[in-house]
């Protein structure tokens, strides 16, 4: 079995090489194809990975849609506050769980107002109710009119810390197939598709079906701990539908391949697949935590982007291809001069 120790998850990565814009065209971006079985490389053009998918496989994406999460506020007595949405309370549609920067300017009662002129000119005002374990707060917002479309004039694009330029068009972080509003982060491996693509790749009689998982931050977190079994996994919301299960559990009866477009397909797929390799409808939150020595049991290939070093996402990749493979083909694409992480280039391990 592959060690459980976090730095034996690590490499070396160049600065440079962390993607910090959008290619113009989304397709156009490298594909390492990496063999799970035999370690094997090689090298091509994003658009080429429909040259991998065989009639009868399905891929499955992840149809959330980022939401302008990061809001810069103010309290009234003075003071700016950066506000970072991190997930809706159920059934409460004014209550969310959020990160604060800084903390200690967000105490329980404390208000800080978005938008606006001044102390009692704003668009936007949250009270903070709760302190929690973590440090993260829950807060209750007041508007007036509709909350997305306060948040869209609002918000900003909250990309990750290792990002430094300023996103100059919204939809670029966002995939072509985005629907449902949700997350703090993109499913970034489907950011390389374009409709066109998608298209081409339905003619060529590969199924594609949607999966909803809400991306969370606690997904660029490097684990803190050097026993990965110590890790304590952040909690996402999944929803698979009837009819997503159906053809996905027809694809495996005909012996087609399931592929999975992103890690967030693959956490949700792989929590709603029994032991016997059924897919099953149903919405919930998952905890899964997928490192090497785990077993798949609804996946047969990933389409992913380059991971953090010492990340879950890259153990879980490892789970699927074996860890020394997957270092091989990391340290061969920082060679050739891979983008790297959100923005970056892709990987298809089939």
């Amino acid at each position: 079995m592959d060690k459980l120790n976090v730095s034996d998850y690590d490499y070396f990565l160049p600065e440079e090489q962390i993607a910090q814009d959008p290619l113009a065209d989304r397709s156009s971006s490298k594909l390492l194809v990496l063999d799970k079985n035999t370690g094997e490389t090689s090298h091509h053009v994003f658009k080429e990975i429909i040259d991998y998918l065989n009639p009868g496989d399905c891929l499955c994406i992840n149809n959330t849609k980022v939401i302008p999460a990061r809001l810069i506020g103010r309290k009234k007595t003075g003071g700016v506050v950066e506000v970072l949405l991190l997930k809706r309370l159920e059934d409460e549609k004014s209550k969310w769980e959020v990160l604060t920067r800084p903390g200690k300017k967000a105490r329980v009662g404390d208000e800080i107002i978005f938008g606006g002129e001044g102390p009692e000119d704003f668009d936007l005002l949250c009270r903070v109710t709760e302190v929690k374990e973590d440090g993260n707060r829950i807060v209750e917002f007041e508007y007036d009119g509709i909350f997305e479309e306060i948040l869209d004039k609002l918000g900003q694009m909250p990309l990750p810390p290792y990002i430094t330029h300023r996103l100059e068009d919204k939809n670029r972080y966002q995939t072509v197939y985005a629907k449902i509003e949700g997350s703090a982060a993109a499913p970034t491996a489907g950011l390389h598709f374009t409709k066109e693509l998608l298209e081409q790749i339905k003619e060529k009689g590969v199924k594609v079906v949607s999966v909803t998982l809400h991306v969370g931050l606690g997904t660029f977190r490097p684990v803190q701990v050097e026993n990965i079994l110590d890790h304590k996994m952040h909690s996402e919301y999944y929803e698979v539908s009837e009819e997503t299960a159906k053809i996905l559990n027809e694809t495996k009866a005909n012996g087609g391949r399931i592929i999975s477009v992103g890690t967030t397909s693959t956490r949700t797929l792989e929590s709603v697949t029994d032991e016997n390799g059924i897919v099953h409808a149903g919405s919930g939150e998952t905890q899964i935590f997928i490192y090497p020595g785990y077993k798949f049991k609804a996946i047969d290939g990933l389409i992913t982007n380059f991971h953090l070093p010492k990340s879950t996402l890259i153990m879980l990749v490892s789970a699927l291809a074996g860890r020394k493979n997957v270092l091989n083909a990391y340290k061969e694409a920082v060679e050739k001069k891979y983008r790297f992480f959100s923005f970056g280039d892709a990987m298809f391990i089939k």
